[in-house]
């Protein structure tokens, strides 16, 4: 017999949930993991609504995710852009070639 260890947890009451301008962050935190939902209401871009803050063009932060509902775009430094939609998996590892910045749809929002 395995001895194993299960943690369940939802979204529907996160540990921790952060609100900004455009949007809302929900964190879990689970199996020595910090796991977190972000939603983005229309027109959140992170050029204007994080990076402006940081004082950042781009976003230098990994990212590995799915977009559970809505689209997306990354723009990347010289690498395009990336359109990201409903049930897509990514990852995002920030290089200097790489690293870029999200705007959602103007019509409609986003949860990742």
């Amino acid at each position: 017999m395995l001895d194993s260890q299960v943690s369940l947890k939802r979204f529907d009451n996160p540990d921790e949930i952060r609100t900004f301008d455009k949007g809302t962050f929900a964190l879990l935190e689970i199996g020595g993991m910090t796991i977190g939902r972000a939603t983005y209401q229309p027109g959140w871009r992170w050029s204007d609504d994080v990076g402006v803050a940081l004082g950042e063009l781009h976003c230098h932060v990994e990212h590995v995710g799915m977009v559970v509902s809505g689209c997306a775009t990354a723009a990347m430094a010289m690498a395009g852009w990336l359109k990201c939609t409903q049930a897509m998996c990514l990852t995002y590892l920030p290089r200097p070639t790489t690293a870029g910045w999200w705007v959602t749809n103007p019509t409609s929002r986003c949860t990742f």
